[in-house]
C-alpha cells in the first residue's frame, strides 16, 4: 500500500471544494496574473514542490521515522503471515496469530494518528495558498492532457475537462482533456512527492 499516495489523495480532497460552502467549485480566475499554458504548469508544479518540502519538513520534526518503519515492517509482516496461512489453511497458525490480532490493530492505529499528526499543521498553509493565492494567480485550467483522465465514475474526481464540457460556452473549459488547476497541483505533487521524501529521509516506503 502506497501511504504516500494515499495521504496527498487525503490531501487533494478538500481542494475540488469550496472550503466554507462545502460545495463543488473551480479553482482560477478569468482574468490570472500569470498568463500562458507553459509558464502556468511550472509554476504550479513550483508551488507543488515548495509545498512537499514543507509537508516533509513537518513530518522530519513531528514523526518519528525509526519508530514508524519498525511499526510499519511488524505490521505487514505479521499481515503477510496471516494471509499465507489464511491460503494453506494451516489451523493452527491462525490461531496463533490471531492472538496477536488486538496488539496488531493497536499499533495500526498508532500508525495511523503518527501519519495524520503532521496534516494538522500542512493542512492549513495549504487551504489558504490554495483558496486564497493560486486562484489570483492562475486559470481554471493550466495544462493540456493527450488522454482523458477521469478514471473515476461520476464528477467526484475529475481531472481533465470532458468534450461535453469544452463544447459548452458557459463552462470554464477550453478544450477538451485540459486539467483544472487543482488536478495539475496534485498530478505535481505525486510525481515529486517521492523523490523530496526520500531526500529527506520522510519516506514510508520499507525497500
Amino acid at each position: 500500500m502506497d501511504f504516500n499516495f494515499i495521504l496527498l489523495f487525503i490531501d487533494s480532497i478538500s481542494l475540488q471544494f469550496d472550503f466554507l460552502g462545502g460545495e463543488s467549485r473551480h479553482l482560477g480566475s478569468d482574468d490570472p496574473i500569470v498568463q500562458g499554458l507553459i509558464l502556468s504548469m511550472f509554476a504550479v508544479s513550483g508551488f507543488g514542490i515548495i509545498l512537499n518540502v514543507f509537508n516533509a519538513a513537518v513530518r522530519k520534526k513531528m514523526v518519528d521515522q525509526t519508530k514508524l518503519k519498525r511499526i510499519m515492517k511488524e505490521t505487514r509482516a505479521w499481515q503477510k503471515e496471516r494471509m499465507a496461512a489464511m491460503r494453506s489453511k494451516d489451523q493452527a497458525k491462525i490461531n496463533e496469530l490471531s492472538k496477536k490480532s488486538s496488539y496488531m490493530n493497536k499499533m495500526s492505529m498508532e500508525m495511523m494518528q503518527m501519519n495524520m499528526r503532521p496534516m494538522m499543521i500542512t493542512f492549513v498553509p495549504l487551504i489558504l495558498i490554495f483558496y486564497l493565492v493560486l486562484p489570483q494567480l492562475f486559470s481554471y485550467t493550466v495544462a493540456l492532457s493527450p488522454i482523458p483522465l477521469n478514471v473515476i465514475p461520476g464528477d467526484f474526481f475529475q481531472l481533465t475537462c470532458t468534450a461535453e464540457q469544452a463544447a459548452n460556452l458557459e463552462d470554464i473549459c477550453p478544450k477538451e482533456n485540459a486539467l483544472y488547476l487543482w488536478a495539475w497541483y496534485f498530478l505535481s505533487s505525486i510525481a515529486f512527492s517521492g523523490i523530496i521524501m526520500k531526500l529527506t529521509k520522510t519516506s514510508m516506503d520499507l525497500s
